[in-house]
């Protein structure tokens, strides 16, 4: 399927045709489109920003897992780590919730730098930029740590917080990896930096860095090879990335399907894309599931991880 995958995207960047692309998680699925023939059961916006014409404050009623069985998937992935199989692993759960919204009123409405809908199937609404590609360069925005901004010097708090830390800088580590096997001359340019969420009925610090690779003059014709060399992301896997995506197979016990996979744009000139999350799925009886989930290290505490799942469950309005 890679190899499907790859043909196509390497096809469409070699004929400097703008197209869409959205690839799941485990690169199983996928969908790509020439934009002029892109359906009108697809929307999408990248790098925008979008006010809300909700004025009331739009509740969504969660179903979560129990902190116990959260807690099951939590000891588990902590006997993995003591192990020594993997460092940082991104654990994520499936939640039904009543959103009292369709998918198009929620992606119409959706404030996100990133926002898909998806046929009738999902939406997304992502503050994470996954790749960008422009001038012969490659850029990725790792996103790792979340502080609600209403706690008393919250930026401080997460900026100085050690575990966190740990957590960024394994991810920065991975990602700098994953564009070594694309390009050259990689660098950090901007090092754990803040970008505010809305959250709801809460903002929202999460803690991202910038890094960049220089590509030759003929990336057009190997975009396919690019994506597929670097994913799933590091910022949604964990590290070592191979490992840690077997281990949350094992453990997670549900299907992410496109939740935590890609989704993007080129046109003709340069390569925009986002990494999956805060994501909404609707399923063939016409229940709706939130896929949610953050990153557990060996100093994380199942009671804070298990709240910041729930945390992120929320309509960006």
């Amino acid at each position: 399927m890679n190899e499907q995958l790859k043909k196509i995207l390497n096809k469409y960047g070699s004929l400097k045709e703008p197209f869409f692309f959205c690839v799941s998680y485990d690169l199983s699925k996928f969908y790509v489109k020439a934009l002029k023939d892109l359906p009108k059961e697809i929307s999408f916006e990248i790098n925008d920003k979008v006010s809300s014409k909700i004025t009331k404050k739009q509740k969504i009623e969660k179903y979560p897992i129990s902190y116990e069985e959260y807690k099951i998937k939590f000891d588990f992935i902590q006997e993995q780590i003591k192990s020594g199989n993997s460092y940082l692993l991104n654990l994520t759960s499936k939640t039904q919730i009543d959103p009292e919204l369709t998918l198009d009123e929620i992606y119409e409405n959706a404030n996100a730098k990133f926002k898909l809908k998806f046929f009738d199937e999902f939406v997304c609404f992502s503050p994470e930029k996954f790749i960008e590609i422009k001038k012969n360069k490659i850029f990725t925005y790792p996103m790792k740590g979340t502080i609600d901004s209403k706690i008393p010097n919250a930026e401080a708090k997460i900026l100085g917080d050690i575990k966190e830390m740990a957590e960024h800088t394994m991810v920065v580590d991975l990602l700098r990896n994953d564009l070594g096997i694309v390009s050259n001359k990689i660098r950090v340019d901007k090092f754990r930096y803040i970008d505010k969420i809305n959250a709801g009925d809460k903002k929202l610090l999460q803690v991202s860095s910038k890094i960049s690779g220089h590509l030759n003059d003929d990336w057009h014709g190997k975009i396919g090879d690019i994506l597929t060399s670097i994913l799933p992301a590091g910022s949604i896997t964990g590290t070592p990335k191979k490992k840690t995506v077997q281990i949350l197979k094992e453990i997670e016990g549900f299907n992410r399907d496109y939740y935590t996979g890609v989704f993007g744009v080129y046109d003709g000139k340069s390569l925009d894309s986002s990494v999956m999350i805060r994501f909404i799925e609707k399923d063939s009886n016409g229940n709706f599931y939130y896929k949610s989930g953050g990153g557990i290290t060996c100093d994380s505490n199942a009671a804070s991880e298990y709240e910041e799942l729930i945390d992120k469950i929320y309509l960006p309005f």
